[in-house]
């Protein structure tokens, strides 16, 4: 029977493929950082094999360090080499190397995909996947058990598409995308590298209705969605096609788990949607739109380039480019904590006089 004891450090390798060892030298330069080797013992002789936390890692290990908060434990780590930014380079334990970077957390991500590459797609089409002789699967690309290839799809080199998925009927993928387990999509063209996490519906019916003499009649949905090269998607979010319009998420966006995308909405390059917010429909993000947890966008305006909109922030006009809004009618973020702030001095100043507290009966 096999053992369920958990692993030590991350990467438990029954989930997660390994690569190396890695010399530093080849560290170094795949992340772009300055290598300071270690002051009191060389570096690991056989290579480094592995990453961990600063207070896991082991002489062969890789950590890093870049939220201040945790400096303590820099000087404790038993790391090999560490990640650190220039005001961190002196603190680093003598028996460690160091990759000195502007950009530690970036520089992380280098090295931990080093170690950890994506796995490649195997290639073929899986015995009791059903594939429409109407569609073109790339012979390079990997189609799961119970996936489903509608007339007309296009599955491009690279792919991986998931167990129980569904490639509804003209749906075009760019190479290499990436579609995990029971994603439906339908009316949808793919660029490429783009990345579905499972349950993901994309291409389905937008809320569009018109109000008739017996009641609700809806409205045809005939756009498309279109996501650009390497859009990355959630788990169990959704992205409605447009009415008459494509609903186009830009490329590089990234959408996290249970976000709603209304119909016709425009995403520009490399926005963020955090879990749980919503955009309504004909909504205009322009570029590096950052939008948090819980938020809600009604239809219809426009969300100018690196705006930042707070968690669970009600936006219910345009909002300029570059600026920051919180609360619910949005409002600027000093104008918000002002009020906030003006209230607190109203509720202590109540409650202190004569005639504060509960009334009397």
């Amino acid at each position: 029977m096999t053992s369920r004891k958990a692993t030590s450090g991350p990467a438990d390798p029954r989930f997660f493929k390994r690569a190396g060892p890695f010399d530093a030298a080849a560290l170094a330069e795949a992340a772009g950082a300055e290598l300071v080797p270690a002051r009191a013992a060389p570096a690991s002789a056989g290579g480094y094999t592995g990453i961990a936390p600063l207070q896991g890692a082991g002489p062969t290990d890789v950590s890093f360090l870049d939220n201040r908060r945790y400096a303590p434990l820099l000087e404790q780590t038993q790391a090999g080499l560490v990640i650190v930014a220039p005001a961190f380079a002196g603190k680093v334990p003598d028996h460690s190397a160091a990759l000195v970077t502007s950009t530690p957390y970036l520089t992380w991500s280098r090295v931990a995909r080093l170690f950890h590459p994506l796995v490649p797609a195997a290639p073929g089409v899986h015995t009791l996947a059903c594939v429409d002789p109407a569609a073109h699967i790339d012979p390079t690309a990997e189609i799961g058990p119970f996936v489903v290839v509608g007339p007309r799809a296009e599955v491009g080199a690279g792919c991986i598409v998931g167990p129980h998925a569904v490639i509804g009927e003209g749906v075009q993928l760019g190479r290499d995308c990436r579609i995990g387990s029971h994603v439906v999509l339908s009316h949808a063209v793919l660029g490429e590298r783009v990345c579905i996490l499972p349950g993901a519906r994309i291409g389905q019916d937008g809320f569009g209705f018109a109000v008739g003499p017996n009641g609700f009649e809806t409205v045809p949905q005939l756009g498309r969605v279109v996501l650009e090269d390497d859009v990355e998607i959630g788990a169990n979010s959704t992205v409605d096609r447009g009415s008459v319009n494509d609903t186009v998420i830009g490329a590089g966006s990234r959408l996290d788990n249970l976000v709603q995308i209304g119909h016709n909405a425009q995403l520009g390059r490399c926005c963020i949607v955090v879990s749980q917010a919503g955009i309504s429909g004909s909504t205009v993000l322009e570029d590096y739109v950052t939008i948090a947890a819980q938020a809600g966008l009604i239809g219809h305006i426009r969300i100018g380039a690196k705006a930042r909109i707070g968690a669970q922030c009600g936006v219910m006009s345009d909002v300029e480019g570059g600026a920051d809004v919180i609360g619910s009618p949005a409002m600027p973020f000093r104008e918000f904590f002002r009020n906030v702030a003006v209230l607190r001095k109203l509720s202590k100043k109540a409650s202190s006089s004569p005639q504060g507290g509960a009334d009397k009966v």
